[in-house]
């Protein structure tokens, strides 16, 4: 069964206790950690200075990390998450201790807003029976972090079905936008995501009362698994969308190639047609068929017969395809 309280407007607790034993787990949920929050941790817990300053609303850690302390341990992770069709980064930090764990990020990760009103809202959890020990709840956290980014891989796949359709629908430009996006997206989920199973390795091998358990053990070993997974299709995604982008700049390629054979042709043609209409605009005295009562036709007809010479030429050393 849980039992939830709100200590403030940015701190929500919900205290654990697992079926059929004693203990109760704490779980501090803060939300857009400030300074008064910030504060209630450092006198509730006596954190380290610079581990709290990491975890401020306006702070954002480059790396994720695990770092050990005496008597607990900090986590920063990264998780993708979309904005305005666009995948960013968004940050968790966890306190992990005996008996309590605390999740600090901005309110921008719905698998743990989820999660958490669920925990909250149900004191008969169906999973509570799992739920007994502070490592079985950190990995149930990360198992939903976790299991929420393969929703970004499949429209990301979706969008790559997308391009290829656009592009064999002779349709580049349009292209070349969606596959910038798309390969910026991919980047930053493979930026995000590319550090975590190294720190899922490590919190398994952890010397720790926290992940003694050889069941605790395999949940992490599975979330290990789930990070080579999610990397494996990010290698292919990535893959994918470069094919996809060279064969969209082939196509543009030869539609600009087609374009300037089109143009050098009708510039060649051009050229001795005006060097005809240059020679016989030369105000000389004595000039072919200027005085002819016929000579604008006979100058038009040699221009013509010069121009389809020249067409026929072409045709004939196969320029024309």
């Amino acid at each position: 069964m849980s039992l939830y309280k709100k200590i403030s407007p940015k701190i929500e607790l919900i205290t654990i206790k697992a079926s059929g034993t004693a203990s109760k787990l704490n779980w501090y949920n803060i939300v857009n950690a400030g300074k008064p929050e910030i504060d209630f941790l450092r006198k509730k817990f006596n954190f380290d200075f610079q581990h709290l300053k990491a975890s401020a609303a306006k702070s954002f850690s480059q790396r994720p990390m695990l770092m050990a302390e005496t008597d607990y341990l900090f986590m920063i992770l990264h998780f993708p998450n979309f904005l305005k069709n666009n995948i960013i980064a968004s940050e968790i930090e966890f306190f992990i201790g005996h008996d309590y764990i605390i999740t600090i990020h901005n309110n921008n990760l719905p698998a743990l807003n989820d999660f958490f009103n669920l925990t909250k809202k149900d004191p008969e959890l169906p999973f509570d029976h799992k739920l007994d020990s502070v490592a079985m709840l950190l990995s149930e956290i990360l198992d939903r972090l976790v299991q929420a980014t393969y929703p970004i891989l499949d429209h990301n796949s979706r969008s790559i079905d997308e391009v290829e359709d656009i592009i064999f629908r002779d349709e580049q430009k349009q292209a070349v936008s969606t596959i910038l996006i798309l390969r910026r997206n991919i980047i930053n989920v493979r930026k995000i995501m590319q550090n975590h199973k190294e720190i899922l390795r490590k919190l398994k091998k952890l010397e720790s009362a926290l992940v003694h358990k050889k069941r605790v053990a395999e949940n992490y070993a599975r979330l290990v698994e789930h990070s080579k997974r999610i990397w494996d299709n990010l290698e292919n995604q990535r893959e994918m969308i470069e094919v996809l982008n060279n064969t969209n700049e082939s196509l543009l390629n030869h539609k600009l190639n087609d374009i300037m054979k089109t143009l050098t042709i009708f510039s060649v043609i051009v050229i001795p047609l005006t060097l005809l209409a240059g020679v016989f605009g030369m105000n000389a005295k004595y000039m072919p068929f200027v005085d002819h009562v016929m000579g604008f036709w006979i100058i038009i007809s040699l221009m013509a017969v010069c121009g389809l010479f020249m067409l026929l030429f072409f045709h004939k050393k196969k320029w024309l395809k």
